[in-house]
């Protein structure tokens, strides 16, 4: 972990609000994928036409209801950002990502099952479903990360008040966000991982 400052004790940990948003879009995407290939194979009740085209209906869907819920409660949270502290301890990209992933494991399990059972009625649409679930996440972590581009700071919330699997980041527990320089911490605006100037 990076300190926000040099001296100081008693600060919190803190995890950047658009990792943990992003953290479910690589698994959500892949699986989705993965379920609406297999699942376009079997002709199911409806067909693979029908099945397709709806899938293409939920996808869209699904990517736009992810990246659109909640903005409101994001903005005020935004707008009330309070300069992190320099006893306040940021967490790790990387341990932020695992956090949630591990929490949502058998979410994401049962998810892709339903998404494959699913298959049998409704060829590839839950896959297509899934995917774009995890399309939505990244759409909306690309939002936050216009945002603090544009403000130029990065967007951070105290690890406690994140839920006891990693995630809900504008949850009702989480009571005000903290903000540093847009070089703090290991990741860049948006929550994907930065990029160091290449040597030569």
């Amino acid at each position: 972990m990076a300190r926000a400052g040099r001296e100081g004790r008693g600060g919190q940990g803190l995890a950047r609000v658009a990792v943990v948003v992003r953290a479910g879009a690589a698994p959500l995407w892949w699986s989705g994928v993965f379920a609406a290939g297999v699942g376009v194979l079997p002709p199911g009740f409806t067909g693979r036409r029908v099945g397709v085209m709806a899938g293409a209906a939920l996808f869209i869907a699904g990517a736009a209801v992810v990246a659109l819920t909640r903005r409101k409660r994001y903005i005020a949270l935004l707008h009330g950002a309070a300069r992190a502290g320099k006893h306040d301890v940021l967490q790790d990209r990387a341990v932020t990502v695992r956090n949630w992933r591990r929490g949502h494991r058998w979410w994401l399990l049962l998810a892709f099952a339903v998404a494959l059972g699913s298959a049998f009625v409704v060829p590839a649409a839950g896959g297509m479903l899934l995917a774009g679930t995890g399309t939505g996440l990244r759409l909306k972590a690309a939002w936050l990360g216009r945002r603090e581009r544009a403000g130029e700071q990065l967007v951070w919330l105290r690890v406690d008040w994140l839920d006891r699997r990693g995630g809900r980041p504008a949850g009702k527990a989480v009571k005000a966000y903290r903000a540093t320089g847009i070089a703090a911490g290991d990741a860049a605006p948006g929550g994907a991982r930065r990029r160091t100037a290449a040597l030569v």
